[in-house]
C-alpha cells in the first residue's frame, strides 16, 4: 500500500536519518540530485547517447541545491547547462550553497531572467525553485518566468522535481498571487520525488494535471513506518488489495446469510430511481440478500428479482423490520427526501447502531437538525459531496475553500466531529475515520474516470458502501473499497457510461482481478 507524505513528514524523515548518522544533509542533496537525473534518462532513454542543452531553475532553500546538483551530473555527462538562480547565492542553505560552489566551470550562472530566444535552444528545462518547501504564494516574477516556459517551443521538456513550483506538495492547491498571471496551462512533463508521494500528487489542483510522476529512493524508506497514527500520521492511496481480499471471504459451504443482508431505503416514486441503483450496487458487489424499503406506492420501477421489496411507511415500521438481526447495514440517503417523516426514519436507523451508509438527503438532514448529527456512532459512513460537506460542516468547506486547509486535513477533523467514517467525494476522494486515519482514492492520470460525473452516480457508490458493510467490512475500509471499485467499474465500462452501468460493470472488475 503507497503511502503519501506531508512536508512535514518528510522532514521529519530527513532529520531523523540525519540525526541518527545514517546520512549527511549534503549526502541527502547529492542523492536526490542523482535520483533526478537517472529518472530523467529513465523517462526519456535516448537522452543518454544524445545529450543536449538543458537550464536548471534554482531557487533559493535546500530544492535549489537538488538543482546544483542536478546541474553538475548533466554537465559531466556532456549536456551544456544553465543555470537560472532565484535569490542571492549567499543567502543559500549550507548545503545547498556547498553544492552551488561545486559547479564547474562550463555551467552558466545567472539571475531567473529567461528570454524566448534563449529558451528556443534549450531541450530541458529542470524545476528546482521551490519543490516542497513552497508556503506562500508565488508573485509574478516566477509566474513570468514559468509562464514564458509554458509557450516555449513544442518539444521542450520540463521536470520538476518534488512538484511544480507554485503549486502546495500538501493540499495540491495552486499558490498563485492572483494578479500574477500564474500559466494555467504549464504542465510537467515529468515529477521527481523521492521515497513516497506527497498528497500534492493526487489532491487538488495538481493531481489534475496528470503529468508522469517518478518516485525514487533516496535510502530513507525504512524510516516511512515510524510515522505514528493520528491527524498527523501516513495517508494511504487506494488500490485492489481491499477488493482482492473480498474473494477470500467466500469458502465454499457458506450461505447467504453469509454475505449480510443490506437494507436500502429510498424516497417517494419520483425519487425512487436514486435507492434502486443503490440496491443494485450492494447485490452486484456481494451482499447476499439485498432489500429496498420505500414507502408505500413507491415500489415500482425496474429491479433485478434477487432484491426483495418492503414498503416502510414510517419509523414504526423500520422498527419492525430491523427485528430481524440478520439484516447487518443500512443505507440511507439516495432520494430519501427531508420531511419531519424522513427525518424521523433516520433517526430510527441512528439509534439501531447497525453499519450504516448516509448519503444524499441524509447528509442535509444531519445537517439541518443537530440532534440527527449527535446520533452519529462509529459504524457510521458519510458520503458528502463538496456542497452536502459545507453544509454539513461549513467551518471546515470554509478553509478548504481558501486553500488554508488540505481535503485530507478537513475530511480527517470532520470525521473526528461527526465521530465516524468520511468519505467526500470528488475525482480525489478522501476517505477519513474519528481516529485520524486516512485514504485518497485518486481518479487522476491512468485512474482517471471523467464519465463518472453523471446523475446517480453517487447512489451507487453508498450502494456499494453498504453492501461491503453488509459482507462485515469495516466502515473505514468498505469506503476505502467501495470509492476504489467505483471508479474501476467505470473505467471498465468507458465513455458513454450512466450511473446504471456501473453495477452491471463490476463482474468484469471482479474477472480482473482473479476472484
Amino acid at each position: 500500500m503507497t503511502q503519501l507524505l506531508t512536508s512535514a513528514q518528510m522532514r521529519a524523515i530527513e532529520a531523523a536519518a540525519i540525526a541518527g548518522g545514517a546520512v549527511s544533509e549534503t549526502g541527502l542533496m547529492q542523492r536526490a540530485g542523482q535520483e533526478v537525473v537517472a529518472a530523467i534518462l529513465d523517462h526519456w532513454p535516448a537522452l543518454r547517447a544524445y545529450p543536449g542543452r538543458a537550464l536548471v531553475l534554482c531557487g533559493p532553500g535546500n530544492n535549489g541545491g537538488d538543482g546544483h546538483v542536478v546541474a553538475r551530473l548533466l554537465s559531466e555527462q556532456g549536456w551544456q547547462v544553465s543555470v537560472a538562480e532565484m535569490g542571492a547565492p549567499r543567502g543559500l542553505p549550507p548545503a545547498a550553497a556547498a553544492q552551488r560552489a561545486a559547479l564547474p566551470g562550463p555551467v552558466a550562472r545567472g539571475g531567473l531572467d529567461l528570454t524566448a530566444q534563449g529558451l528556443a535552444s534549450v531541450d530541458l528545462v529542470i524545476d528546482a525553485l521551490f519543490g516542497t518547501g513552497l508556503a506562500r504564494p508565488v508573485g509574478a516574477d516566477v509566474a513570468g518566468a514559468l509562464a514564458r516556459v509554458a509557450d516555449a517551443r513544442p518539444g521542450l521538456k520540463l521536470v520538476a522535481v518534488d512538484i511544480l513550483s507554485g503549486y502546495s506538495a500538501d493540499s495540491g492547491a495552486l499558490l498563485a498571487a492572483p494578479d500574477s498571471l500564474y500559466p494555467a496551462h504549464l504542465v510537467p512533463d515529468l515529477t521527481v520525488t523521492f521515497e513516497a508521494p506527497r498528497l500534492g500528487h493526487h489532491i487538488g489542483d495538481f493531481a489534475a494535471l496528470n503529468g508522469p510522476l517518478a518516485v525514487r529512493s533516496i535510502g530513507l524508506a525504512d524510516l516511512l513506518g515510524r510515522l505514528g497514527p493520528g491527524l498527523d500520521g501516513p495517508v494511504t492511496l487506494t488500490d485492489a488489495g481491499l477488493a482482492r481480499s473480498l474473494g477470500k471471504s467466500r469458502p465454499a459451504g457458506t450461505h447467504k446469510y453469509s454475505f449480510g443482508h443490506a437494507l436500502v431505503f429510498g424516497g417517494g416514486a419520483d425519487l425512487a430511481g436514486a435507492a434502486r441503483l443503490a440496491a443494485r450496487a450492494a447485490l452486484r458487489v456481494g451482499a447476499g440478500l439485498v432489500t429496498l424499503g420505500l414507502p408505500e406506492g413507491a415500489l415500482s420501477g425496474p429491479l433485478p428479482d434477487a432484491i426483495m421489496r418492503k414498503t416502510v411507511r414510517d419509523a414504526a415500521g423500520l422498527e419492525e423490520i430491523l427485528a430481524d438481526r440478520r439484516i447487518s447495514a443500512l443505507c440511507l440517503g439516495p432520494g430519501l427526501g427531508q420531511s419531519d417523516a424522513r427525518a424521523a426514519l433516520l433517526a430510527a436507523a441512528l439509534a439501531d447502531g447497525r453499519p450504516l451508509v448516509l448519503d444524499a438527503d441524509a447528509v442535509t438532514l444531519l445537517a439541518q437538525r443537530p440532534e440527527l448529527r449527535a446520533r452519529l456512532h462509529g459504524m457510521c459512513v458519510l458520503t458528502p459531496h463538496g456542497g452536502e460537506f459545507a453544509r454539513l460542516f461549513p467551518d471546515l468547506a470554509a478553509q478548504l475553500g481558501g486553500r488554508t486547509l488540505s481535503k485530507v486535513e478537513a475530511a480527517r477533523r470532520a470525521a473526528k466531529a461527526a465521530g465516524c467514517t468520511v468519505l467526500l467525494k470528488g475525482a480525489d476522494s478522501v476517505i477519513a475515520d474519528q481516529t485520524g486515519r486516512a485514504a485518497v482514492n485518486s481518479a487522476h492520470g491512468d485512474r482517471a474516470a471523467p464519465w463518472l460525473a453523471t446523475a446517480g452516480s453517487g447512489d451507487v457508490l453508498a450502494g456499494l458502501a453498504a453492501g461491503l458493510l453488509a459482507r462485515g467490512m469495516a466502515p473505514f475500509e468498505a469506503a476505502q473499497c467501495a470509492a476504489w471499485l467505483h471508479v474501476e467499474a467505470a473505467r471498465h465500462f468507458g465513455p458513454g457510461l450512466i450511473a446504471d452501468d456501473l453495477p452491471e460493470a463490476l463482474p468484469a472488475v471482479f474477472r480482473s482481478l482473479n476472484l
